[in-house]
């Protein structure tokens, strides 16, 4: 008995100590390791409290102060004045807010290095043409107009877009990678441009190619 009484006192102060580790987290790690968040990098502090870099958000993103602060971990007493619904909305916003920071800051020189260290984890998955052979790929939008479309992954080598394999990814707008970054990021780091691929499946019948009508 005295046994499982320690075992459950240990295992409430593990609780306790992985409960603290939450509470230190900072909303921008938790937002990019949400499970459909994998392409996105964690923006630095001091890129989002430059006035500069927000320039014209304000009128994009609706309680851009309350979602400002909830990105930065500031103390705000909205919880306490806004109802729960408000609360998700404020919620939604610095979800927006934060992908429309998310778009400029990964043409800086910090933000594409960032990206850098996940291309080469192959945070974006690989291209699922067979003769591309597993090319690491890069998230892109289709249009720099949030909720114009869902982000997708170009691939340098077949120079195609692609659907990310994950649904959950692939519920992300495109708006908040751009229509720019993965061409930058080519230009910024030439050496790692593949050469295009020259295979192409040819369709055949019992060994003999098909004619185009």
């Amino acid at each position: 008995m005295v046994c499982v009484a320690e075992e459950s006192e240990t295992d409430s102060e593990e609780s306790d100590v992985s409960g603290s580790d939450e509470d230190d987290t900072s909303w921008i790690s938790w937002f990019c390791n949400l499970r459909g968040n994998e392409f996105f990098c964690e923006v630095d502090d001091d890129y989002i409290q430059d006035d500069f870099n927000l320039c014209g958000l304000s009128s994009q993103v609706p309680y851009f102060d309350y979602a400002l602060d909830l990105i930065l971990d500031v103390e705000s007493s909205h919880a306490d004045m806004f109802t729960e619904e408000q609360n998700e909305l404020v919620e939604s916003a610095a979800e927006m807010l934060y992908g429309l920071i998310h778009v400029r800051y990964i043409l800086t020189t910090k933000g594409i290095s960032a990206m850098l260290e996940k291309y080469k984890n192959y945070d974006f998955g690989r291209c699922p043409r067979v003769y591309c052979s597993g090319q690491p790929c890069l998230p892109v939008g289709q249009s720099d107009i949030p909720r114009s479309s869902t982000v997708k992954i170009y691939c340098p080598k077949c120079e195609d877009i692609h659907y990310p394999r994950s649904k959950y990814q692939g519920n992300i707008d495109g708006a908040y990678f751009g229509t720019t970054f993965p061409h930058l990021f080519l230009m910024t780091y030439g050496h790692l441009k593949p050469q295009k691929a020259s295979q192409s499946y040819v369709p055949r019948v019992f060994g003999y190619k098909l004619h185009k009508p």
